[in-house]
């Protein structure tokens, strides 16, 4: 009698780049939109607000990909220098390495056979691998990739940018401010309720938490472009 197959999705090689967009998104929607806000807010003309809001997209979508890239290469680096460690001493001592990945599957719960078992086929296999996984924690799925982290960080944030720089450029001078805010929070919302969705998590849940955070931040630019009330 044949068996169907049970499908499951698991969500955990997304975990780079959705990291990655999430927070450009995020990032790229507050920051802007604070901004925008901000010297709308202080008097600014039309033409200053729109330049504003395309500087701060330019800037800001290249120090997020730097940003990333370091900070991912950094962990990239790490994982390739304990990876080396890891084959020079499976070179230099395999019976070691071999209990001690026997050590690990005890530890699990495996019984003292069963572990040896284990930790001779899967070093008989692909020893590195086993290691990596299994003592170092290093999936192919999970590993460190700069590039993809960085162009999806940058192209999030110009994405999200771009929703209180073309409110600016659509809405009459005199209500920017508050449209953006009002459009910006909105954003905010669905993009929570997005990722949420994607890595598995309640979307309300997802939605609510940006929201509140994009409320405070806007009304933090507002009060402070109210304080420098100058036009420019």
């Amino acid at each position: 009698m044949s068996r169907s197959r049970h499908p499951e999705v698991h969500r955990s090689d997304r975990v780079g780049w959705l990291r990655a967009a999430v927070l450009g998104a995020n990032d790229g929607i507050v920051s802007v939109a604070g901004l925008v806000v901000g010297i709308a807010a202080g008097g600014a003309s039309a033409s200053t607000v729109l330049a504003t809001g395309i500087a701060g997209t330019v800037a800001g979508a290249m120090s997020m990909a730097a940003g990333e890239y370091v900070s991912v290469q950094s962990q990239a680096d790490t994982e390739r220098a304990d990876l080396a460690v890891e084959k020079r001493e499976l070179h230099d001592d395999p019976h070691s390495e071999l209990e001690e990945l026997a050590a690990i599957y005890r530890h699990r719960g495996l019984s003292p056979e069963l572990a040896q078992q284990v930790a001779v086929q899967l070093t008989a296999h692909d020893a590195l691998a086993a290691h990596a996984r299994d003592e170092l924690g290093i999936t192919e799925e999970l590993r460190a990739r700069p590039m993809q982290a960085a162009m999806a960080s940058a192209g999030a944030f110009v994405s999200g940018a771009a929703l209180p720089v073309l409110t600016a450029l659509l809405t009459p001078h005199a209500h920017v401010a508050q449209v953006t805010t009002v459009v910006t929070v909105a954003g905010l919302g669905l993009t929570g309720a997005m990722a949420a969705r994607a890595g598995g998590a309640p979307p309300l849940r997802g939605a609510v938490r940006v929201m509140f955070w994009g409320a405070v931040a806007m009304g933090a630019a507002a009060l402070i472009g109210q304080l420098f009330d100058t036009a420019l």
